[in-house]
C-alpha cells in the first residue's frame, strides 16, 4: 500500500506543490493576483498613475488594445512615463503569450526607471524573469530575478526580496540547481520568516531530495503560518507518507479534503488515500 503511493509521488514532477508551478486554492491565486496588480500601480511613478491604471484595464479587457495604448503612449511619453508605458506593454505581450517581446518591454522598463524607486525596479525585473519561465527559459529567468532581488534589497523590502528569491528558487530547479534553490528559500525565509511560501517551497525541495527530517521542519512551520492552506496539508501528507508514517499522511490527506473539498489538492489528497488503503478508504469529506 505504502510503496504504491511512493511511486507515485516519487514520480510527480510538479504537483504537490511544484516549485515551477505552485498550487494555491483559486481564492489564494486571485487575492494574490489583485494584492500584485494594486503593488505594481502604487509602485509606478507618481505622476502617470491614471494613465497607467488605463492603460492596465484596457490591456486586461483587450491584449491588443492595452499593446497599442501602450505603443502610442510611447510615442510621446515623457522621460518619466517611458516605464510605466513599458511596463504596461510588456504586460500586454504577456497576455498574448509573446512572452520575449514581454521580457524585452520589462527589461527596458527596468531601465527606464529611475533608480530612486528600486521597488519598481525589482517588480519590473520580476516581471521578466516570470516571462522566461512561462516560456521555459530557466537561464533567462534565473539573472533576471537575481537583480530584482538586489533592487529589493536596495529598497529595504523584506516581504519583496522574500517573494523574488522563492520565484528565483523556482528558477533554479526548473535550471537543475537544486543547490542553488535550497540556498534562495533559505534567503526567502530570513527576508520574512513569516511567508509561508517560502517555507512551504523549502519543504517540497527537502522532500525531493530525500531530506525528510528537514522537510518535516518546514512544513511544521508552514502549518503554523497557513493551517488551512491545502498545498500546506497536502505536502505534509507527502512527507509523512514517504518517511512512513501511513497514520499522519492519512490524517493529513483527509484535512485537505475538509478544509477544501472542492480544490485540485483535495483531488490529489482523494487519490494518495486510495492509493494508502488500497482503494478500500473512504474519501469523500467528513459531514459531506
Amino acid at each position: 500500500m505504502i510503496t504504491s503511493i511512493l511511486s507515485l509521488m516519487l514520480a510527480q514532477v510538479g504537483p504537490n506543490p511544484s516549485l515551477a508551478e505552485p498550487i494555491t486554492p483559486p481564492e489564494v491565486a486571485e487575492q494574490r493576483r489583485r494584492s500584485a496588480e494594486r503593488e505594481r500601480q502604487e509602485a509606478a511613478p507618481a505622476a502617470t498613475p491614471s494613465r497607467l491604471s488605463e492603460c492596465l484595464a484596457s490591456a486586461g479587457q483587450d491584449s491588443e488594445a492595452g499593446e497599442a495604448f501602450a505603443r502610442a503612449w510611447l510615442e510621446t511619453a515623457a522621460a518619466d512615463e517611458r516605464a510605466p508605458a513599458l511596463h504596461c506593454l510588456g504586460l500586454s505581450l504577456v497576455r498574448q503569450e509573446r512572452f520575449d517581446d514581454a521580457r524585452i518591454a520589462f527589461d527596458d522598463a527596468r531601465e527606464a526607471a529611475p533608480i530612486t524607486n528600486p521597488a519598481y525596479r525589482a517588480r519590473l525585473s520580476g516581471m521578466s524573469g516570470h516571462a522566461a519561465l512561462a516560456q521555459g527559459e530557466a537561464e533567462a529567468a534565473i539573472p533576471a530575478f537575481e537583480r530584482a532581488i538586489a533592487d529589493a534589497d536596495s529598497a529595504a523590502d523584506p516581504s519583496l526580496t522574500a517573494g523574488l528569491n522563492t520565484d528565483l528558487a523556482r528558477a533554479l530547479v526548473a535550471g537543475d540547481r537544486a543547490p542553488d534553490a535550497v540556498a534562495a528559500l533559505a534567503a526567502a525565509r530570513e527576508a520574512d520568516p513569516a511567508n509561508p511560501q517560502a517555507w512551504l517551497l523549502s519543504a517540497t525541495l527537502a522532500r525531493r531530495l530525500e531530506r525528510l527530517g528537514e522537510a518535516q521542519r518546514h512544513i511544521e512551520y508552514a502549518a503554523t503560518l497557513a493551517p488551512r492552506d491545502p498545498a500546506v496539508g497536502l505536502e505534509a501528507g507527502v512527507i509523512a507518507a514517504m518517511a512512513g508514517r501511513a497514520e499522519q499522511a492519512r490524517a493529513s490527506f483527509q484535512s485537505v479534503i475538509d478544509v477544501a473539498p472542492e480544490s485540485v489538492e483535495a483531488g490529489r489528497a482523494r487519490t494518495y488515500l486510495t492509493r494508502l488503503d488500497g482503494g478500500t478508504q473512504q474519501t469523500e469529506p467528513r459531514g459531506r
